[in-house]
């Protein structure tokens, strides 16, 4: 029964090993709540059900892309909100209905069988809006950092094709606003973003190809650890130090970060905070060494504006 289902509801086939991890009564639970992701009358409790199981399904994210109107249903959840985030009427429950739906796509954007596909379509920028939201309210970060969560997804992989992509979208100044304002863990999550951003090299040479662009990143990098002096966090400190070492490596912007890196980072300010962070303790002393060493200059540097 389970497998004649599957195949009648154009589901694809279930690997043996991910199939096994769940009964077939189980399955036959996973399989009635996509196919009633696409009528509205019971979409909301199935994206509850379905948001629970994301972790234990392997094969989720194929079953949610290949079974007919899911994933036009999810959007349909995220545009419909649209209307309440501007002017900001978003309420509690609005906000987790649309971040359960959010949850089932970023399951697809984090499984290798369909986050090529969930990227040719374009999904990514259906969440924008959200980004685009500066209410300070529960509802608001909640949809924020969920919606990040998404694109935190793709970035994991570390695809080209994922960074190729978001560079021809706002995705760069959407995240250095989140790392001026949001809450931490907003910020903890959109200075991931930017540190995968930089750590490609297409990603990097965007960045440092202008100053304006350089000067931005560098303008909230520099906000972030002024704040982050008086009201420590090793987790987001860990992001910043990582996104400054990785800009020291372009000549151009290692020889602007010697006239502009923050005093904090290099006077000990830290100190206690990194005291049990080998890694970044590593990263922080290896940006020293670039911005000290003089076999590392650039004479033409990146031009100051007139």
């Amino acid at each position: 029964m389970m497998h004649q289902l599957g195949q009648q509801r154009g589901f694809p086939h279930s690997h043996p090993t991910q199939a096994s991890n769940l009964s077939e009564m189980e399955r036959e639970k996973i399989y009635t709540w996509v196919l009633e992701l696409s009528s509205p009358d019971t979409r909301e409790h199935a994206l509850l059900e379905l948001s629970k199981k994301r972790e234990v399904v392997p094969d989720l994210a194929p079953m949610l892309w290949h079974s007919f109107g899911t994933i036009a249903a999810l959007l349909q959840e995220i545009v419909n909100i649209y209307p309440v985030i501007n002017p900001p009427n978003l309420t509690a429950h609005q906000s987790n209905r649309v971040c359960n739906a959010l949850a089932l796509l970023q399951c697809v954007a984090s499984h290798p069988e369909t986050r090529s596909a969930f990227l040719q379509a374009h999904i990514p920028l259906f969440l924008y809006p959200f980004l685009h939201t500066t209410s300070k309210t529960r509802p608001f970060e909640y949809l924020r950092l969920t919606s990040l969560g998404v694109v935190g997804a793709l970035v994991k992989t570390d695809e080209a094709e994922v960074i190729n992509f978001l560079l021809t979208t706002e995705i760069i100044p959407l995240c250095l606003r989140i790392m001026e304002s949001g809450s931490e863990l907003s910020k903890t999550v959109a200075t991931f973003i930017l540190q995968k951003i930089l750590l490609d090299e297409t990603g990097l040479s965007y960045i440092c190809q202008t100053y304006e662009r350089f000067s931005h990143v560098a303008m909230i990098l520099g906000k972030m650890v002024l704040a982050l002096a008086k009201d420590q966090s090793a987790r987001l400190l860990k992001h910043v130090v990582r996104c400054y070492l990785r800009l020291s490596d372009n000549p151009r912007a290692r020889e602007a970060l010697r006239q502009c890196l923050p005093d904090q980072l290099k006077d000990g300010t830290f100190s206690t905070c990194l005291k049990d962070d080998a890694s970044t303790k590593r990263w922080l002393s290896q940006l020293m060494k670039n911005l000290q060493d003089p076999s590392l200059s650039d004479p033409r540097g990146i031009p100051l504006p007139p």
